[in-house]
């Protein structure tokens, strides 16, 4: 059985709606879930997501980033995540290493290989079961982050070519990981979650 799964996507693509979903869907069932999410999940990665996601944080560098997305990510392991799954729960995630690989390491043009590296310490080989990729076009995803937040972060704020670079950074990804499922995020959530829910349980 698949017990870690990760949603992955860029800007509005619906990630959190559907995981919700799909946490109501699995504990109908019975199931023990976790729901949590990147940078966060616990106070110290929190912290760090504040910072990252501070609007007023345009100077931050790009490896700076990357290197606060992976420490946000190691505390969020160890304290939260690797806990739940040696207790049996099923742990579903909004965002892992394909996210840094996506932003920084494809958008922000760091590399690939070098984002790799510094998560290698920080995940020491644990990686999901599946991951969910919600595929959208950049320009709809931010006009629906835009319809509904009232305040956009720093990562929201970028240029139109970066959402861009995000999008062609996951399909790199998707290529090259057969664990990694492609859904088209303008379906309803009823399609997605059935899709989600044909894979989990075949």
């Amino acid at each position: 059985m698949k017990q870690w799964i990760v949603f992955e996507g860029g800007e509005g693509s619906g990630k959190t709606t559907l995981m919700a979903a799909l946490e109501e869907h699995l504990v109908s069932r019975g199931m023990d879930v976790l729901c949590t999410r990147e940078p966060g999940g616990v106070p110290i990665a929190e912290a760090i997501r504040r910072i990252i996601l501070d609007p007023q944080n345009k100077e931050l560098d790009p490896i700076a980033e990357a290197l606060l997305f992976a420490a946000s990510r190691r505390q969020h392991l160890v304290e939260k995540v690797l806990p739940a799954l040696k207790e049996g729960k099923m742990v579903l995630m909004d965002r892992f290493v394909d996210s840094s690989l996506a932003y920084q390491g494809h958008a922000r043009e760091i590399g690939l290989d070098e984002v790799r590296r510094i998560n290698a310490l920080a995940t020491q080989g644990h990686m999901p079961d599946v991951v969910f990729l919600l595929d959208i076009e950049p320009i709809k995803g931010l006009e629906r982050i835009r319809a509904d937040r009232d305040s956009l972060n720093r990562l929201d704020l970028e240029t139109m070519r970066f959402h861009e670079k995000v999008r062609e950074g996951y399909h790199l990804l998707a290529r090259e990981n057969p664990n990694m499922i492609v859904l088209n995020a303008q379906k309803s959530v009823e399609e997605l979650l059935h899709e989600i829910l044909e894979t989990l349980f075949p």
